[in-house]
């Protein structure tokens, strides 16, 4: 692992868009052999979609949301499970905005502890929450998380009350140095790439064969 390049991936577990990227990333990594280096990113979607939150049968309970926001976010969740369907996996909109930033805590606590579990917590987490089946604000749901995955969580409970703010702050401010302001964002070589779908230019980076993405 220590002869292998790095690529900085900064992931939110409330976007769908981030969830579709895991797969994709790692196979990237494989091929190309590189050292994934993953980081926690608490997206503010109230400032740029507004906000909302709606039951079950899909009525809206509360809205700031215009007219424009509301077709973009429509259309990001047709084309999530457009993409989703091919690859069997649930996306069920959510029915409201999510703080992710007590999972992105946990998150950080696991990288920076139990990195070998890192990997089938994000699959955990990303599986659960797209289903509806994960209450990602409850902390005694992350500590049956930590459960699941075999995971002593009295140590994580100390650390978060003690760091876990001021340790995710601190990659926050450090993300947005990088330019980074959604997710999936990558970092490969000091250059920022925004999206999945800027997989074929960072392998087109590394290779340097542009060919197959023009």
């Amino acid at each position: 692992m220590k002869n292998l390049k790095q690529i900085d991936v900064f992931i939110d577990f409330k976007s769908p868009y981030a969830y579709l990227s895991i797969e994709p990333t790692r196979d990237l990594a494989k091929k190309e052999k590189l050292n994934i280096n993953w980081f926690p990113y608490v997206l503010d979607i109230p400032k740029y979609l507004g906000s909302a939150k709606v039951d079950s049968n899909k009525n809206i309970l509360e809205s700031n949301r215009n007219d424009h926001n509301w077709r973009r976010v429509k259309y990001s969740y047709m084309d999530c499970r457009r993409y989703a369907n091919t690859r069997n996996i649930t996306i069920l909109g959510t029915q409201k905005i999510w703080d992710t930033r007590l999972i992105s805590i946990l998150m950080l606590w696991i990288k920076n502890n139990y990195i070998d579990k890192l990997n089938e917590f994000i699959d955990f987490t990303y599986k659960f929450f797209w289903k509806r089946e994960l209450n990602i604000e409850d902390e005694s749901v992350l500590l049956n998380i930590l459960k699941e995955i075999k995971i002593d969580s009295k140590k994580f409970i100390i650390w978060k009350n003690d760091y876990g703010d001021r340790e995710l702050d601190i990659i926050m401010d450090e993300a947005h140095k990088k330019g980074i302001f959604g997710v999936p964002s990558y970092i490969f070589q000091d250059e920022l790439f925004w999206g999945r779908e800027q997989l074929p230019m960072i392998q087109a980076r590394i290779s340097g064969n542009y060919k197959k993405i023009l």
